[in-house]
């Protein structure tokens, strides 16, 4: 199989300048600093509101940091790899104390975190193979993983619909079950990649 790019003639999604320092990364390092902070302080004074917080500080700085980039048209491949790094960051501190918080829960929020930090974190730093800015581009190079992973409807249910059912009903079933189901389709995903291939840089002469 061979991914069929689609066509980008005002080249909407390929690369542009890089640089480190863009409004966009400022926002992205002050929101992972805070909820890791947070995150911290409630492990430490064994408080899941306070848990919650550092959830909701990762999640809305991890919308807003998007959005301005999209905005102010600042979008790098640099800020998207610094973003993917900070959400896993983020995602470890925040289930990480939660399996402190409430140890009943660890085995859905350990399946979890092997799919979110080592499986999705492969796919998401995969666009770097081709010349788009992020994978929030990727059906330019194939539309299924784009689908199945970073349309709106995808990330909400992989990075939301998991903690809000475990925060509300506490049930570890209920979450394994949606943990499970996520790490079969991050390995569906995952081989469909690999099916397709990632193209390999030309030799430095």
């Amino acid at each position: 199989m061979q991914a069929q790019p689609v066509a980008d003639p005002e080249g909407r999604y390929g690369v542009r300048e890089e640089r480190l320092l863009t409004g966009a990364t400022v926002i992205t390092a002050v929101r992972t600093i805070a909820s890791a902070v947070l995150a911290a302080v409630a492990v430490h004074e064994e408080s899941l509101e306070l848990l919650v917080v550092a959830l909701v500080v990762y999640w809305v700085g991890d919308m807003l940091d998007g959005f301005y980039a999209r905005v102010r048209d600042c979008e790098t491949r640099i800020g998207a790899v610094l973003d993917i790094m900070c959400d896993r960051f983020n995602a470890a501190a925040f289930y990480l104390g939660l399996a402190w918080l409430q140890p009943d829960l660890s085995p859905a929020i350990f399946v979890y975190l092997a799919e979110f930090m080592v499986i999705d974190c492969f796919l998401s730093i995969a666009f770097l193979a081709w010349p788009v800015r992020s994978p929030n581009y990727f059906f330019v190079i194939d539309r299924p993983i784009w689908l199945w992973n970073w349309s709106k409807p995808a990330k909400a249910v992989n990075s939301a619909l998991f903690a809000v059912l475990l925060l509300v009903t506490g049930w570890m079933w209920v979450g394994l079950v949606i943990a499970s189901a996520l790490l079969v389709l991050k390995c569906v995903s995952l081989h469909r990649l690999v099916k397709i291939g990632i193209p390999v840089p030309g030799s430095v002469d």
